[in-house]
Parts: C-alpha cells; sequence; structure tokens
C-alpha cells in the first residue's frame, strides 16, 4: 500500500460524503437544529459506523451478503424501516417549537449517527468496490487499521467543518424562520431513502 492508494481512497471517500444520502442529511438538519456540539457528535458517530463498514469490507463481509442474501435483504429491511421511522419523527416535529418537538431528545446525538449509518448495509458493498479499486491485494493488520482510522479521520473533518458552518447562529436563526418546511422537505426526503433501500435490489 502506498501515500497513492490512501489519496486516492480519500477523493473518492470525500465525493461520497457530501453526495445527498441520508448521512449527510440528518446530520445538516441535527447541526442547524441542535447547534455545532450536536452536529459533530452526530457526525463522529456517522464517521465510526462508516468506517466500521469499510473494516467490514476489508474482512470480506460483502462475500458473506452475497453467500447468504437473506442477511443482506434483512439488514436492508431493517435499516429502511429505521429512515422512514426517522422520516416520521421529523414530519410530526415540524409544526412545532425545537422546545417542544415532538422528537425524544434522551438518545445521544453519537448514537444517532451510528445508528443513521448502520441502517445501510449498502455501504459495505459501496466500501468494498472501492476498496478493491483502490488497495492491492493482501493488505496486512497495520494497512487495514490505517485504512480505517484513515476513513474515520475523513469523515470527521468533513463533518465538523459542516457542524461548524451550520452550526451558526445565522444559519440556526435561518432554519428557525422557516423550520416546518424544512423539516418536511428532510422528512420527504429521509422517507424516499428508506423507500429507496426497502425496494431496490
Amino acid at each position: 500500500m502506498t501515500a497513492e492508494n490512501l489519496v486516492a481512497f480519500n477523493l473518492l471517500l470525500a465525493a461520497a460524503i457530501v453526495s445527498p444520502g441520508p448521512a449527510l442529511l440528518y446530520m445538516l438538519r441535527v447541526s442547524v437544529r441542535d447547534g455545532r456540539g450536536a452536529g459533530v457528535r452526530t457526525g463522529f458517530g456517522l464517521g465510526l459506523a462508516a468506517a466500521f463498514w469499510t473494516l467490514a469490507a476489508l474482512l470480506g463481509v460483502e462475500a458473506v451478503f452475497t453467500l447468504v442474501p437473506w442477511a443482506y435483504g434483512t439488514l436492508r429491511f431493517i435499516g429502511g424501516a429505521y429512515l422512514i421511522w426517522l422520516a416520521w419523527g421529523m414530519w410530526r416535529g415540524a409544526g412545532t417549537a425545537p422546545g417542544e418537538a415532538a422528537e425524544a431528545r434522551s438518545r445521544s446525538h453519537l448514537l444517532s449517527g451510528v445508528l443513521i449509518n448502520l441502517a445501510n448495509p449498502k455501504s459495505v458493498l459501496f466500501a468494498a468496490a472501492v476498496l478493491v479499486v483502490v488497495f492491492p491485494k493482501g493488505l496486512n493488520a497495520g494497512e487495514i487499521a490505517l485504512i480505517v482510522f484513515n476513513h474515520f479521520a475523513v469523515e470527521a473533518m468533513f463533518y465538523l467543518g459542516f457542524a461548524t458552518l451550520l452550526g451558526s447562529s445565522p444559519a440556526r436563526r435561518l432554519y428557525l424562520d422557516t423550520k416546518s418546511a424544512i423539516d418536511r422537505t428532510c422528512a420527504g426526503l429521509m422517507a424516499a431513502l428508506g423507500l429507496k433501500l426497502l425496494l431496490d435490489r
């Protein structure tokens, strides 16, 4: 493995992070709703789960999904249902003030971030495809650990930037002024992503 391999991996990873999806959508909404700290914790949770999927891909879990299709189907169903459940919570809380929102706040933002990315088992298939193209075969344990840590660090850096930008006072004021429309739009997109996860083969 060379430094060029890591650079190529990071470029592909950056493109994936900024692509619209449930992880980015949820993290951005948490940042403007609950502030920078909540956004950072959510982002770290997302990064931990994403790094886990990369580790799983490096260990060959995508081969297990191929050999045992029902395991992948079960995870996909649970993930899609979870995203739809989150969308329903966003929709119900759209008309309430932030302090009165119906969504439970007892669950930590870190755990929420982990669950959002664990809810998408397609991440391991994406990671496997990227890893096969970018890295040579026969990686040793140290190289695997470096790739996984690098993945977490890149995700954390991006989400820290997003949380800092969107957790600012002007961004939060804009959110409060348009809360209902933003929350319902986010809910619709999250539900659509959940349905896509449920229906895709």
